[in-house]
């Protein structure tokens, strides 16, 4: 879906792209690597997803993170836990690196947190 055709929630307009991150982008070296700093995190949890690991094949992503196995969320109604994760507020363009990080492999959707905030989260792609 085109980010323009989204319906943007009341609480995004007021401060920087949120951006939900429960694997790589955890980590402070990754994140200086992508965004040129260490960004504070927020505790948070996402629901109706289920966890996953996906084989990495970008060279640029194998580099940064050192890693051939990345999680990835899987949409899922029926999952029973929430995913455990933190909240990152970051500006337009450090999410524009984001998505060059995540690559094809992922797509970026906007979905609600456990504390009733919104943010960004790479998931799996559906077909």
């Amino acid at each position: 879906m085109p980010l323009a055709s989204v319906v943007w929630p009341p609480d995004y307009a007021k401060s920087m792209p949120r951006l939900f991150v429960y694997g790589t982008l955890r980590d402070p070296e990754i994140q200086k690597e992508i965004f040129g700093r260490v960004v504070p995190m927020v505790p948070e949890r996402l629901a109706g997803y289920r966890l996953e690991h996906i084989q990495i094949e970008n060279p640029y992503v194998l580099e940064t993170s050192g890693m051939s196995v990345h999680r990835i969320l899987v949409a899922d109604a029926d999952a029973t836990e929430p995913i455990e994760g933190f909240s990152l507020e970051i500006t337009e363009d450090e999410l524009a690196r984001a998505d060059i990080y995540e690559d094809a492999d992922y797509a970026r959707v906007l979905a609600p947190l456990e504390s009733g905030r919104s943010a960004f989260v790479y998931v799996a792609p559906t077909a």
